[in-house]
């Protein structure tokens, strides 16, 4: 492998300095790839309009081609961090206007690209911000095809268009999560259950869990309360901006276990993938029966402690 700066003709952007990230990475075969620490580019999924597209411009890197906003990641910025802002400077993304739905990892060992789905929050229309393109467009998924595609966004475009149908979401046993560490949560029951609904926004989770594509999803979160944790605000101090509405608070009118089996069939039954977050042996086998997947209060905890 070796990493080399953009070569005469080939400018990343003409102005303003370049960061350590804008290089090239060349295999040993020779294959070239843009990004020292590897490369993100962002999916904007609108319900109406379709997918957000960019006409690259002839200099680029297969110029001429249709592909993702994107580019190179800076030194020790997340792929999510990294496509946003990338889709913020080629076509005027705004801050908060869309929210992460998965991401999608190529990854060659030498060298790794990051496909972050987000779907549209707040409508925009996008910018041409910079000279890396030609035409911004939203286009319908149907006719995504007919466009010339960049290669790689083309290799990777049946497997991301299959994944748009997936739905995935949590239904969390929230007495189940919370009882699972000794921390005096049974002083104040809907405290404790607003503390876990702020730890839970913005949660990704290993897409294996639901038994789909993709590398993580950014799923509905359906937390179930009961008791005196039904007193929980709907948004919990502390929630994070833009992740706050991916959490719903369920509020169990008699018994939790009847509550979190009838939230996982319901989700069943209008084809979301559903994991339920529970470590009581009785209530997996009831959302087992749902075809609901389960998973423990530790797992759950595991994925927020990291």
């Amino acid at each position: 492998m070796t990493i080399v700066p953009p070569a005469p003709g080939e400018p990343r952007r003409p102005e303003g300095p370049r960061d350590p990230g804008d290089a090239w990475v060349i295999a040993d075969s020779g294959e070239r790839y843009w990004g020292r620490f590897g490369a993100a580019g962002l999916l904007v999924v609108d319900a109406e309009r379709g997918v957000l597209l960019q006409h690259r411009v002839a200099w680029s890197h297969f110029g001429g081609t249709w592909g993702l906003p994107g580019g190179a990641l800076h030194e020790g910025e997340s792929a999510i961090t990294g496509a946003l802002r990338e889709a913020q400077e080629e076509a005027g993304v705004p801050d908060g206007a869309v929210r992460p739905r998965l991401t999608s990892v190529l990854d060659l060992e030498i060298w790794s690209y990051t496909t972050v789905v987000a779907d549209v929050q707040v409508p925009f229309d996008p910018v041409i911000s910079d000279p890396e393109s030609v035409a911004l467009e939203w286009v319908p998924i149907d006719e995504v095809d007919a466009r010339p595609l960049h290669p790689g966004f083309g290799s990777a475009w049946p497997t991301l268009r299959s994944l748009l149908a997936v739905r995935p979401s949590l239904v969390i046993d929230a007495a189940n999560v919370v009882g699972s560490v000794p921390d005096g949560w049974w002083k104040d029951r809907a405290g404790a259950a607003g503390r876990l609904r702020a730890e839970l926004a913005g949660l990704s989770v290993p897409a294996a869990a639901f038994g789909v594509g993709g590398t993580r999803w950014f799923p509905q979160i359906a937390l179930v309360v009961e008791g005196q944790a039904r007193a929980v605000e709907d948004i919990a101090d502390g929630a994070a901006d833009g992740a706050a509405d991916s959490v719903a608070v369920v509020r169990a009118a008699g018994e939790g276990d009847d509550a979190i089996v009838d939230e996982a069939s319901r989700r069943v039954a209008e084809g979301e993938e559903v994991l339920v977050i529970t470590s009581d042996r009785g209530l997996r086998a009831r959302v087992e029966e749902v075809d609901a997947r389960v998973e423990s209060a530790g797992w759950l905890r595991g994925l927020l402690a990291g």
